[in-house]
C-alpha cells in the first residue's frame, strides 16, 4: 500500500521548519521531496502539521499475560499509537515472567497476533522476578528479546548483579535497571519529605535510588556492561551518573515526563493517582532531572506507562499499588509545559523521544529519512485539548493529569507503513 503525506513540516535546526512531502511504500520511506506527485492510494494532506520520526518508549508495563484487569497488548498498543508511539518495550512483570525461552517464544506470538504498534519485550535477570536465581541469560539473548530487567525490583546484592552483567555483555544485551535498596526503603509509599511528614505516610529515602546506582556504576564498569538506569529521580542519582559517564563507564539513564512536570508539592492529599516508584521527589530534586536532561547525564525520556485498575488506585497511599499511566499524554504534557515555556526547544523534546533512544540501544529507528522504516508521527502543535482519562484507549485511567488544558496532539500514527492511529482533524 502506497501512502502520500503531503505538505508536511519537518524539522531542521532547532525549532526552524520546512515543508516536505513523503511516500510510503512496502513498510518503508520511499521518497522525500518538496512536490511528490505520484499515485498512491491514500493521500493525507498535511499542511500545517509537524511530521517526526515515531516516538520510541523504552519503558512500559502492557501487563498482560496475567494482568488483563489493567491492561492488555491490544490496549496498550492503541494507547501507544493513540500517544505517537511507534515502538515500546513491554517490561516482564507478567504472569508468568518471561524468564525462559517458552514463555518469552509465547508471549512473541501474542505480541505478534496483538499489538497495534512494534513492542519489544523484555526478559528478567533473575527467575520470577525473585531475585534469588539468575535466568539463562546467554539462551534468552537468543530470542527477539530488547533488554534484560527486573524492573520494579532492584537486584539486591552485588554478587547477583554483576554476574548478570557479565552475562549480559557476553551477550551483548544491556542491563536495565529499577534501582532500589530495599533496605532503606522502610515501607514508604512517597517521597521522605515534608509532603510525607505532613500527610503522616511512611517516605522513601532518596539514599534508596542512588546508593543502588552508585554500586552498579562500578559494576558496570567491571563487567564492561551496558547499564542503563530506569526513571531517574533524585539530584544524587544524577550526581552519580554524570560522573560516571565522565569516568567512561557505559551507563545510560532515563527521566519520566511526570518527574519532570512534578515534586512532592504537587500531591494533593491521600490521592493515589500521585504514587509512583521512585516517588515524586523534592522540587529540587526535580530541577537537578532537568538539568540532568539538558546537559546530557539524562540521554532521553520514557512514561513508565504503568496502568492500575481504578478500584486499586482507589484505597489510597498505604494501600493502592504503584505507578501512572503516560503513553497517551506525554508528548502534549512535555510541548505543552516545557516546550511553551521555553525550558526546552521543541527539536530537544523530539530528540529525546525519537533518536536519542534509539541511538542508545542501537535500534533501526527514530528517523526521518528515505529508506528508513515508515515509522511516522503527525503532530498538530496548535490544537487544544483537556486531558479525560475517560477517553483513554488504556484500561489505566490512573493519573494526576486529569484536567490539565494540553496543546500539541499527535493526530495520525504511522508504524512500518501502516496507518495505525487517525484522528479526525477537523473534530474539537
Amino acid at each position: 500500500m502506497k501512502i502520500l503525506l503531503k505538505n508536511t513540516n519537518q524539522l531542521w535546526q532547532e525549532d526552524e521548519q520546512y515543508t516536505c512531502d513523503i511516500l510510503i511504500e512496502d513498510r518503508q520511506i520511499k521518497k522525500m521531496d518538496q512536490n511528490i506527485n505520484e499515485k498512491a492510494d491514500e493521500v493525507i494532506d498535511c499542511t500545517g502539521k509537524l511530521a517526526v520520526p515515531g516516538f520510541i518508549d523504552v519503558h512500559i508495563h502492557l501487563r498482560e499475560p496475567g494482568g488483563e484487569h489493567k491492561e492488555t497488548i491490544r490496549t496498550g498498543s492503541l494507547a501507544a499509537a493513540c500517544g505517537g508511539f511507534t515502538t515500546v518495550c513491554a517490561m516482564p512483570n507478567t504472569t508468568p515472567v518471561p524468564d525462559n525461552t517458552e514463555d518469552v517464544q509465547a508471549l512473541l506470538e501474542k505480541i505478534e497476533q496483538d499489538a497495534a504498534v512494534r513492542v519489544l519485550p523484555y526478559a528478567a535477570i533473575t527467575k520470577g522476578l525473585k531475585g534469588k536465581e539468575l535466568t539463562d541469560i546467554s539462551e534468552l539473548a537468543k530470542e527477539e528479546i530488547f533488554a534484560f530487567t527486573d524492573d520494579g525490583v532492584g537486584i539486591q546484592t552485588a554478587d547477583q548483579m554483576l554476574r548478570a552483567m557479565r552475562e549480559a555483555a557476553q551477550a551483548g544485551k544491556p542491563i536495565v535497571a529499577h534501582c532500589e535498596d530495599n533496605s532503606i526503603v522502610y515501607g514508604g509509599v512517597l517521597h521522605d519529605g515534608k509532603v510525607s511528614e505532613r500527610l503522616d505516610l511512611p517516605g522513601i529515602p532518596s539514599l534508596s535510588e542512588s546508593v543502588q546506582i552508585a554500586r552498579d556504576v562500578l559494576l558496570a564498569e567491571a563487567a564492561d556492561c551496558h547499564y542503563h538506569v530506569c526513571h531517574v529521580s533524585t539530584k544524587e542519582s544524577v550526581r552519580v551518573i554524570r560522573d560516571a559517564k565522565k569516568a567512561g563507564i557505559k551507563v545510560t539513564a532515563e527521566v519520566t515526563p511526570h518527574h519532570l512536570l512534578l515534586n512532592e508539592e504537587d500531591v494533593p492529599g491521600n490521592d493515589a493517582n500521585y504514587k509512583m516508584n521512585p516517588p515524586l521527589r523534592a522540587r529540587e530534586d526535580q530541577q537537578a532531572l532537568i538539568e540532568g536532561l539538558l546537559d546530557g547525564t539524562i540521554d532521553f525520556i520514557a512514561t513508565d506507562h504503568a496502568p492500575h485498575a481504578s478500584e486499586e488506585k482507589a484505597d489510597g497511599f498505604l494501600k493502592a499499588p504503584f505507578g501512572i499511566v503516560g503513553l497517551e499524554t506525554a508528548f502534549p504534557l512535555l510541548y505543552t509545559y516545557m516546550v511553551k515555556t521555553n525550558k526546552i526547544t521543541l527539536k530537544q523534546l523530539v530528540d529525546w523521544l525519537t533518536v536519542r533512544p534509539a541511538e542508545v540501544f542501537n535500534l533501526p529507528y527514530g528517523t526521518l529519512e528515505v529508506n528508513a522504516v515508515a515509522d511516522i508521527t503527525l503532530i498538530d502543535l496548535d490544537k487544544q485539548s483537556i486531558i479525560n482519562k475517560d477517553h483513554f484507549y488504556s484500561k489505566g485511567r490512573n493519573t494526576p493529569f486529569h484536567g490539565w488544558d494540553v496543546e500539541g496532539i499527535p493526530i495520525l500514527t504511522i508504524s512500518e507503513g501502516r496507518i495505525v492511529y487517525k484522528e479526525d482533524y477537523n473534530n474539537g
